[in-house]
């Protein structure tokens, strides 16, 4: 099973998050379990290939 992290807070009625390698893609959920699924649906689009100029962010090494 791969992991991803991800950031959530909750605003008013709804949570909030998004996937910490790809933090322009937010999205919301009702209640928690409705955000985690909401989570691997962008996942799974950011990554399958159908979405262009995807922005991610990445380490670099510096000395």
């Amino acid at each position: 099973m791969e992991m991803k992290k991800y950031l959530y807070w909750k605003e008013d009625d709804m949570w909030l998050g998004y996937l910490e390698e790809y933090p322009d893609y937010m999205t919301q959920g009702q209640t928690m379990e409705e955000l985690k699924e909401n989570l691997r649906d962008i996942y799974a689009e950011l990554t399958s290939g159908t979405i262009e100029c995807v922005r991610r962010v990445a380490e670099l090494e510096i000395s």
